[in-house]
């Protein structure tokens, strides 16, 4: 349980585990917590580092609030904080937008990125009118259901559907627009991907309610050096509903990615 004074805030953030370094940003629904399938898992061969998002968890915000406009920062005040000069970022949902930014504005401190449930920006008309229609005729839930788990894991997993929403509500209540775009804000972020040329993977579930699955795969396509991976069987968080194969996939691609994959512990 540690705390760093980042960028105007009381930072919490935990290390696990020796290795390359792996920055782990949780979505909207999250916090530290979410990744308690990952963290014993990953820590067998890196460097894990989890935090709370400003205004998420344990981290608060500052008297006249940044909100979600200084997560990048965020995050690179803690790296500074922990002497990371550079480390692969895992984020899910709203992490990925922590993690687009802080990879373009310090492409030299990202070894490869992981963006689950998030197109990390990379956008184009296409899939702004896929997303139009899915906010048309948003796909049919039932009552109470949580919107970031598919229907069949709720129903399969009740208890840790439950632990879900116990994760959820450790977090302040935000305002309905905390995640808005921009006004009028159409750039993509595909071309300094492209020019950068981070190593990148896109996974998004089949079943997700919240996210189109197409626009994650329009996203990777428009990066020719990213991959793609669509996961049966779950919904908007696939690191929650399916963790084996999470962890798996994302363990082989920071593998083969990572320059200093042969310092990781054998298997």
């Amino acid at each position: 349980m540690a705390f760093a004074d980042v960028n105007g805030v009381s930072m919490y953030y935990e290390v696990h585990g020796e290795g390359p370094p792996v920055v782990f940003a949780h979505g909207s629904g999250g916090n530290h917590i979410s990744w308690w399938q990952q963290i014993p898992y990953f820590s067998k061969y890196y460097k894990c580092v989890i935090f709370d998002h400003r205004t998420f968890g344990r981290t608060p915000d500052e008297l006249e609030p940044k909100g979600r406009t200084a997560f990048a920062d965020d995050l690179e005040g803690l790296l500074n904080h922990l002497g990371i000069d550079r480390t692969a970022i895992v984020a899910h949902s709203m992490g990925g937008r922590t993690a687009s930014v802080f990879s373009m504005r310090n492409p030299e401190r990202v070894s490869a990125l992981v963006l689950s449930g998030t197109n990390g920006g990379s956008d184009n008309e296409e899939s702004r009118e896929v997303r139009r229609k899915h906010k048309a005729a948003p796909p049919f839930l039932p009552e109470g259901a949580i919107k970031a788990l598919s229907p069949e894991f709720s129903e399969r997993f009740p208890e840790k559907s439950l632990l879900y929403r116990q994760i959820m509500r450790m977090n302040p209540r935000h305002s309905p627009d905390f995640l808005a775009p921009r006004p009028n804000h159409n750039d993509s972020t595909d071309g300094r991907f492209r020019d950068l040329g981070i190593p990148m993977l896109f996974m998004v579930g089949k079943e997700d309610k919240l996210v189109h699955p197409k626009t994650i795969e329009i996203a990777s396509s428009l990066i020719p050096h990213s991959e793609f991976i669509m996961v049966n069987r779950a919904g908007h968080s696939v690191y929650y509903e399916r963790p084996e194969f999470f962890n798996d996939l994302v363990h082989k691609f920071l593998k083969i990615n990572l320059t200093s994959s042969t310092n990781l512990k054998r298997e």
